[in-house]
């Protein structure tokens, strides 16, 4: 299973900035930040999430 975006179904990556991690998606560029998402993760984005100490929410 692959996350995908509300607005355009493209499919979601995990997409690191200094201290913020958030999905992008790969078509219209939306972001969302984790816990708008995170009752939809799928494992393998877990999997990416949890090399990650901390999630900034901001």
């Amino acid at each position: 299973m692959t996350m995908k975006c509300k607005k355009c179904s493209a499919k979601l990556e995990v997409h690191r900035m200094c201290r913020r991690v958030r999905m992008r998606c790969t078509g219209c560029r939306q972001e969302y930040q984790i816990h708008e998402v995170a009752g939809e993760l799928d494992r393998e984005t877990e999997e990416i999430l949890e090399k990650y100490t901390a999630i900034i929410y901001d």
